[in-house]
């Protein structure tokens, strides 16, 4: 069965073709910014017939496939390079599980292995050097904050292949901004998850801007967890970066209407050699 769905993937997803887009600068203009996003190269979505029901599924709670709009899941999927079959490791999916919902049968269904590891400091569950990829969304603000981030680089180094991806999904703050200050907030600059791959000794491969919201201007009482999903629309207990008062009704509906937060989609690889 497993080999009639593979040989039934006549148009399986390759890694997509796209142009080394230059790297931001810490002194980046706004309009600076907008000319090197715009030249950009987008990303090439190739049919995957298995991929696409993963991602339409009903199995998949109705909550996150609201969601779709603003995570373009099939997209972003293509974007990153995945393929039938691939050893796939989803780092701190959390309980609910957004990405898992949609890689972990659509793994089982092409031979390939879906991965969960909620600590890498203990270890990442693979064989070194047999991952085909390692999916990072929405951490490294945390890392920041706690050190993490050079050690868990070094863990996903030395768990992926040679020409493995390191596949990132991260709130973007603006460049030049610093992440002592914006971390807690819940965004960093794409300059600093850049850096951060560079010194573990993965290669930038590509760029995208799928997940990219003009709207999201990042100035929110509560930090990036003001806008959906989380929605916090009151401060919380002992965090001294929340505004001190509650959202009224109005303000409530201007933050939603933002949707979620503005994203850095990027594609590092190991060296092949």
């Amino acid at each position: 069965m497993r080999t009639l769905i593979l040989s039934a993937l006549t148009l399986a997803l390759a890694a997509p073709a796209a142009a080394q887009a230059p790297l931001p600068t810490l002194d980046e203009s706004p309009a600076e910014r907008t000319a090197r996003r715009a030249a950009m190269a987008p990303p090439v979505h190739q049919e995957d017939a298995v991929l696409q029901a993963a991602v339409a599924s009903e199995t998949r709670p109705a909550a996150d496939r609201a969601r779709d709009q603003y995570r373009r899941p099939f997209e972003t999927l293509t974007f990153w390079g995945l393929t039938p079959g691939a050893t796939v490791v989803e780092i701190q999916p959390g309980r609910a599980g957004w990405w898992t919902a949609i890689l972990d049968p659509y793994l089982q269904q092409t031979g390939g292995r879906y991965v969960a590891v909620n600590n890498p400091a203990e270890g990442m569950t693979v064989e070194p050097g047999t991952a085909d990829m390692v999916i990072v969304a929405r951490a490294f603000h945390n890392w920041h904050r706690a050190e993490r981030t050079a050690p868990f680089m070094k863990a996903f180094y030395d768990a992926l292949k040679p020409g493995g991806v390191l596949a990132v999904e991260q709130h973007r703050a603006e460049e030049g901004s610093n992440p002592d200050q914006t971390a807690p907030l819940g965004y960093v600059s794409e300059s600093y998850v850049i850096r951060a791959a560079q010194e573990a000794g993965f290669e930038l491969d590509a760029r995208s801007e799928l997940n990219a919201n003009p709207k999201d201007d990042r100035d929110h009482p509560y930090g990036v967890w003001t806008l959906p999903p989380v929605r916090n629309s009151a401060p919380r207990a002992n965090n001294t970066t929340d505004r001190a008062t509650p959202l009224t009704e109005a303000e409530r509906a201007e933050f939603d209407a933002i949707g979620e937060s503005d994203r850095m989609t990027l594609r590092f690889r190991r060296p092949a050699a």
